[in-house]
C-alpha cells in the first residue's frame, strides 16, 4: 500500500498546483473573494500530497496491481479534494459538490448546477479545466511532468485505460499526447471564436469539447446559442476528441491516410451512419421537416457517440425508439486512446468480428482455417479467442454495472420518469457522456446521486481497476 500512497501523494501535489493556476483567472476578472478559499484548498491538497510523497519516498515502484488500485483511488480522491472549491466558493452541499467534481474529472458533464452562467468565472474555468485535464487523465499528466524512465510508468499509464504508444517510451508518449491536445484545443478555440462565440465562451467550450466533457458556461448547454454555424463548428471538435491520439499524431506527421485506414475511425463512420438513419426515422414525426430533424438528431447523436454531452435540444420528449438509439451510441462511445468514454469502438469492432468468425466456424468444416483481419493484423484462432474474451469481459461487466445503476435509479425516481428515461440517464453517466432527460438535478435523491457517481467512476476506469481496489480492500496485496 506504500507504493500506492506515494503515487497518490504525487497526484495530490500536482492537483494543488493546478488549483493555484486558477489565481490568474480570479485576478483577471477581479474575483478577489475567491482567493482565500482557493489558496486554502490548493494548500490542503499540496500538504496532503507532499506528506504522502515524502512519508513513503522509499516505497518500491508500482506494478500493474498497484497502478490499478492507485487509478481507482485517484479518481475518487481527486474529485473529493476538488469538490472543496464548489463548497467554499459556490456554497454547494458536499454531495452535490462531489457529484460535480466527479462529473468534471470523468468528463461526464451531468451537473447539479442549473445556471452555469451565474457561477464565478473562476468556478466556470475550474469546471472546464477539470474536464480538459481529465480528458487525457490526471495520472497521464503526472507522468508527463514528474515521472522518470523506468519508474513503473507503463503500469500507471495502462491502469488509466491507455495502452497505445505514440513514441517508443511511455514518458515521451504522454508528453507528445499533451502537445497534440494543446494543438487541438487551440484549433477549437479559434474555430469557436470565428463561429460567433465570445472569447471566454470559446476558450471554455473548446476545452470541454476536445476533452469530450460537455460542461458549458451558458445555460441550456448549446441550445443557448440556437446558432447553426456554432453547431457546425462544434461537431468536428467533438469528433476530433473521440479519435485516438495515435491517429492525430500520424496525421500531424503528414500521413493523412492514417485517418481513413484506422479501424476505429472507419467503424465510427459506419456506426454513425447506421444510427443516424435510424434516429432520423424515429424522430421525423416529432419535428415534421427534414432539415430540422436532421439538424437536431445528428448533433445529439454525434454528441452521444463521442461522449461529449453538448445538447442543442431536450431529448426528454423524444420517442422511446430515439432514446434507445441514443443509448446505443453512448454505450459504444469513441475510440480507445482518445478522450471519449463508453466501451470503446475497438471493442465494438472486435465483438462484430467475433460474431462473424463464430458463425463461419459453424458453417465450415472443423478443419477449416479461418482468420480475421483486425486493422493491419491477421489473427488466427488463438489470438482471436484471447482478444475476444478480453473484450467480452469488459463489455459484460460494463453492462452488469449499467443494469445495477438502472435498478437503483428506477427505484428512487418512481413514476416521475419512464424506464427509457432512466436507462438513458444511467447510460449517459456510465458512458461519461452528460446528455440528460432531466433526471439529474440538485433535487434528486441522495441515493440516485451516489449511484450515478459510482456509474461515472466505473465508466471512466473501465471497471477492472475498480474490481482490483475492492479485492485489495478485502484481501490486501497478496500475490495475484
Amino acid at each position: 500500500m506504500k507504493t500506492v500512497l506515494k503515487t497518490l501523494g504525487s497526484i495530490l501535489a500536482l492537483l494543488g498546483v493546478i488549483m493555484l493556476s486558477l489565481l490568474a483567472v480570479a485576478y483577471v476578472f477581479g474575483e478577489f473573494n475567491v482567493i482565500i478559499p482557493l489558496v486554502f484548498t490548493a494548500f490542503v491538497s499540496l500538504a496532503f500530497g507532499l506528506a504522502l510523497r515524502y512519508s513513503f519516498k522509499y516505497a518500491k515502484e508500482p506494478e500493474l496491481k498497484h497502478a490499478m488500485v492507485c487509478a481507482a483511488l485517484t479518481w475518487m480522491v481527486v474529485p473529493a479534494f476538488s469538490s472543496l472549491l464548489f463548497i467554499m466558493i459556490e456554497d454547494m452541499s458536499p454531495l452535490d459538490s462531489f457529484f460535480e467534481a466527479m462529473s468534471g474529472w470523468t468528463g461526464t458533464g451531468l451537473t447539479m448546477i442549473a445556471h452555469p452562467s451565474s457561477l464565478t468565472h473562476t468556478t466556470q474555468f475550474w469546471r472546464s479545466l477539470m474536464q480538459w485535464v481529465g480528458g487525457v487523465g490526471v495520472i497521464v499528466l503526472m507522468l508527463s511532468i514528474l515521472a522518470r524512465p523506468g519508474t513503473g510508468a507503463f503500469s500507471l499509464y495502462k491502469a488509466e485505460a491507455r495502452e497505445e504508444r505514440i513514441k517508443p517510451s511511455i514518458i515521451s508518449t504522454v508528453r507528445m499526447t499533451w502537445w497534440i491536445y494543446l494543438i487541438l484545443t487551440s484549433f477549437g478555440i479559434l474555430l469557436f471564436f470565428l463561429a460567433g462565440m465570445k472569447p471566454w465562451e470559446a476558450i471554455n467550450h473548446a476545452m470541454t469539447a476536445i476533452g469530450t466533457g460537455g460542461f458549458t458556461v451558458t445555460d441550456k448547454s448549446m441550445a443557448y446559442y440556437n446558432n447553426f454555424l456554432i453547431e457546425l463548428a462544434i461537431i468536428p471538435i467533438m469528433v476530433l476528441g473521440a479519435i485516438p491520439f495515435l491517429v492525430h499524431y500520424r496525421v500531424l506527421k503528414g500521413n493523412l491516410k492514417a485517418l481513413f485506414k484506422d479501424t476505429q475511425c472507419r467503424a465510427f463512420v459506419v456506426i454513425l451512419f447506421i444510427l443516424l438513419v435510424s434516429l432520423f426515422a424515429a424522430n421525423y414525426s416529432l419535428y415534421g421537416d427534414v432539415l430540422g430533424c436532421l439538424r437536431f438528431s445528428s448533433f445529439q447523436l454525434i454528441s452521444g457517440l463521442t461522449c461529449t454531452g453538448f445538447q442543442t435540444t431536450s431529448v426528454q420528449g423524444w420517442p422511446a425508439t430515439g432514446l434507445i438509439i441514443m443509448c446505443m451510441s453512448m454505450i459504444i462511445g469513441g475510440g480507445a486512446g482518445s478522450t471519449a468514454g463508453g466501451v470503446k469502438l475497438i471493442r465494438a469492432v472486435i465483438a462484430y468480428k467475433w460474431i462473424g468468425w463464430s458463425l463461419r466456424r459453424n458453417f465450415l468444416p472443423p478443419r477449416a482455417i479461418i482468420s480475421v483481419r483486425l486493422g493491419n493484423r491477421l489473427l488466427e484462432k488463438e489470438e482471436i479467442v484471447k482478444i475476444a474474451s478480453e473484450s467480452s469481459l469488459i463489455i459484460i461487466l460494463w453492462l452488469l454495472f449499467l443494469f445495477a445503476g438502472i435498478c437503483v435509479l428506477s427505484s428512487v425516481v418512481y413514476s416521475q420518469f419512464q424506464l427509457g428515461d432512466v436507462i438513458f440517464e444511467v447510460a449517459s453517466a456510465q458512458g461519461n457522456v452528460g446528455l440528460s432527460t432531466g433526471i439529474t438535478n440538485a433535487g434528486m435523491s441522495c441515493v440516485g446521486k451516489i449511484m450515478l457517481i459510482l456509474n461515472m467512476w466505473i465508466g471512466r476506469l473501465e471497471i477492472i481497476p475498480v474490481l482490483m481496489l475492492f479485492r485489495v480492500l478485502v484481501k490486501g496485496f497478496e500475490p495475484i
